[in-house]
């Protein structure tokens, strides 16, 4: 193996191509990014940046001089159009091809639109740039979904001075992945501090004047987010060969086709630990499985299986959440440690016999911690929490 081709330059194609430095792969190593940027952390873009806390610099992930040392050819700001597997080539958007002996694909997704012009979406550095200078004192933000992107950035604008209004189709924000009791805290704390939240509700369309409701009414907006959740980048993708179904499908070795891996937000993978095919779109998860793909393509027979406890974290105004496991499907919540009417507490998730998941708000990072080992190591639930499980849907 002498060229490797990794599109996207992002965290997990990042990890990927250090990786494979780092495990002895001395060939031409190829780094395709749709964005004319080196790889830039993703998180603080509804946080620290949109609060203009800090500045874009602050978000790239290696410097010049670390990322000359790869020796990498780096193709950035021209997108990957297709793939063909049978001559194992990527082709670019520019007209190059780029042969290679191992791909590995790490093209994320990007964010989901609705109908209308002039809505922000909060993906790149230019979309939190170009969100963040119109986040002036007394600005009318409407932000269309309250999943945790939605939500961190309400709590950033609310903090700049702005009337927030926040629109959910859900009866409750985030339910389906936390629970009804943990998403409803979290609800309050929008409440309390002002912001109107208005949950059962469907937005058809971004209009010049804010956004249009299902049952017509309009909502008038300066601004309008859309955050309705995001996309996968395989399009280019179709008619390769490779099995798509919301996102890149890879078996537990992140394995896509022959020498062809994936990583990151674009690749859903068969994840042993939890029996279930999962595409996570966390930022520790990118890395993780960016450095995963490469040592599986860089040494196929001492493949492992990619088998994390996913991890993920929120800042939203003085609450910091922080969640281990796979919480989504589960079938029962408790809370094992704090108080729920008090933002201060640890919930732990079951989903069948096992404990598969724990979430804390306002709680230090050793009291989440413990119950990870549970987790890792598929610890049933009445030794978890030393109870039986309560009946499937509770």
């Amino acid at each position: 193996m002498r060229r490797v081709v990794v599109v996207g330059a992002s965290a997990a194609g990042l990890a990927a191509a250090e990786t494979l430095r780092r495990g002895g792969f001395d060939g031409t190593l190829t780094l395709v990014g749709d964005e004319p940027r080196a790889p830039y952390d993703r998180p603080p873009l509804s946080k620290q940046l949109l609060a203009a806390e800090w500045e874009s610099d602050r978000l790239t992930l290696r410097d010049p001089a670390d990322l000359a040392a790869l020796g990498l050819e780096q193709r950035l700001g021209v997108a990957a159009t297709g793939l063909r597997l049978a001559d194992k080539v990527v082709e670019l958007a520019d007209g190059a091809e780029l042969p290679y002996d191992g791909l590995i694909v790490a093209t994320g997704v990007r964010a989901r639109r609705l109908p209308g012009e002039g809505a922000h979406v909060l993906r790149t550095l230019d979309d939190a740039l170009a969100l963040r200078e119109r986040l002036v004192p007394g600005v009318r933000l409407v932000i269309v979904g309250a999943g945790f992107l939605g939500a961190e950035a309400a709590a950033v604008a609310w903090r700049l001075g702005a009337r927030v209004t926040l629109l959910e189709p859900a009866p409750v924000p985030l339910a389906h992945a936390v629970g009804t009791e943990v998403g409803a805290v979290l609800t309050r704390a929008h409440l309390d501090r002002g912001v109107d939240l208005r949950c059962g509700v469907s937005v058809t369309e971004v209009t010049e004047d804010g956004v249009r409701l299902a049952d017509g009414e309009v909502i008038d907006a300066d601004e309008v987010l859309v955050a309705v959740g995001s996309v996968p980048n395989t399009e280019w993708l179709e008619g390769s060969g490779l099995t798509l179904g919301d996102g890149v499908v890879c078996d537990e070795y992140c394995g896509a086709a022959e020498d062809v891996y994936a990583a990151g937000d674009v690749a859903r993978w068969y994840n042993p630990l939890f029996r279930t095919s999962m595409r996570i779109e966390h930022r520790t998860n990118a890395a993780e499985q960016g450095m995963a793909a490469a040592r599986n393509l860089l040494d196929p027979q001492a493949r492992k299986p990619f088998a994390p406890v996913p991890y993920f974290w929120s800042d939203q105004y003085d609450m910091k959440v922080q969640a281990y496991g796979y919480l989504r499907g589960h079938d029962e919540v408790a809370v094992v440690e704090g108080d729920l009417s008090e933002r201060r507490f640890v919930a732990a998730y079951r989903t069948g016999d096992r404990m598969t998941g724990a979430l804390a708000v306002g709680m230090p990072p050793k009291a989440i911690r413990t119950w990870r080992q549970a987790i890792a190591t598929g610890t049933s639930w009445t030794e978890a929490l030393g109870t039986e499980p309560a009946p499937t849907g509770s």
